[in-house]
């Protein structure tokens, strides 16, 4: 097997820099090739803040300073396998196409073709490569034949879920639609239940 071999044998084995704060600010895949190496070592060491154009002055290194790397070989298929199949690893849960039928399964019937035909990715996680084409066919046999199935990756999956957020904070019907801290100190969960069962 690929993954067993050992060192440079291994095809799958790869050596992840992590950030140190000073150096590097980013956690990088190392290329161990000679060129890059060279590369590497005649690098600049100021750091632009991110977002900005305004240089970071230089830290000093101490010297000798050794970069700290982590090797992986099949570690790096095991934490997103966890996501299909947590069962595998040892933990008793459902997969991630499991959890979405049974979300779209705790709605009315007649809402089933919509949410299974708009399923919508958002997060880091979704940003690994073959996600979406991995969760489509995991999906597939759980949905019935007769719904149609739409997975899409919205473009920043990361910020996704704040801006949804805040388009509906910003949406004039909000006020209408949350319990403040103080309605519910005042009266609870009863609070919450005559507002959204409404």
């Amino acid at each position: 097997m690929v993954g067993r071999k050992k060192g440079k044998e291994n095809s799958l084995q790869c050596k992840y820099v992590l950030p140190d704060g000073i150096k590097y600010m980013r956690g990088f895949v190392k290329d161990t090739s000679s060129a890059a190496l060279k590369a590497d070592d005649s690098e600049d060491d100021d750091v632009e803040i991110m977002g900005g154009s305004n240089p970071r002055p230089r830290r000093t290194m101490p010297e000798k300073q050794e970069e700290q790397e982590l090797t992986l070989t099949n570690e790096r298929f095991l934490v997103p396998e966890m996501l299909f199949h947590p069962v595998d690893l040892g933990m008793n849960e459902a997969g991630l196409a499991e959890c979405i039928v049974r979300a779209v399964t705790a709605c009315d019937s007649y809402l089933h073709p919509l949410l299974y035909s708009s399923v919508v990715l958002t997060g880091g996680n979704t940003l690994l490569p073959g996600f979406k084409e991995r969760l489509e066919l995991e999906l597939r046999p759980l949905v019935p034949d007769e719904f149609d199935l739409h997975v899409d990756l919205v473009d920043s999956p990361i910020v996704a879920a704040w801006k949804g957020a805040s388009l509906v904070a910003a949406s004039p019907d909000f006020q209408g639609w949350s319990v403040t801290k103080a309605e519910y100190e005042e009266d609870g969960t009863l609070r919450c239940r005559q507002r959204f069962l409404q």
